[in-house]
């Protein structure tokens, strides 16, 4: 990708009215080039953080489905001992879903820590301070202003 020239193109009073169009279309392309790389650098970033995030979602999902059943089995037949049947039971399906809500809550924490993109709203924002209106939210109205 190219970079925006920090020197003017064309030396003072060299530049012909289409040279100096020509140059501007050009940067202002390069520039909303730039804006749209960074905007995908950082998103693309925090989608990733997001998938990390959500393997303690799936985590979770797979201790609540495909628990091992025997031994959640023989820990309520274990307690069956000393404890009421239904209690035992009980017991175990509790640890279970205990299990389940760590590895969830885990995985929101991760997911809670993604973040805007900023560095490419700082960005936009000191490019609407330095572009001329015309670029802004009113070109429309304001060329169709100039139509009439």
């Amino acid at each position: 990708m190219t970079s925006i020239p920090l020197t003017d193109a064309n030396p003072i009073g060299s530049a012909s009215f289409g040279s100096l169009v020509r140059d501007a279309t050009e940067q202002m392309s390069t520039l909303v080039r730039a804006e749209v790389e960074l905007a995908k650098a950082e998103v693309t970033g925090e989608i990733k953080k997001g998938l990390q995030g959500s393997v303690y979602f799936i985590l979770a999902l797979t201790v609540l489905l495909f628990s091992s059943f025997f031994f959640f089995f023989f820990l309520g037949e274990l307690l069956d001992v000393w404890l009421q049947r239904w209690a035992a039971f009980l017991i175990v399906f509790l640890l279970m879903v205990l299990a389940t809500a760590v590895l969830a809550f885990l995985g929101y924490r991760r997911v809670k820590k993604l973040r805007a993109p900023e560095k490419t709203i700082d960005s936009l924002k000191q490019a609407r301070t330095v572009l001329p209106s015309g670029f802004g939210g009113s070109a429309h109205e304001e060329h169709l202003a100039l139509k009439k």
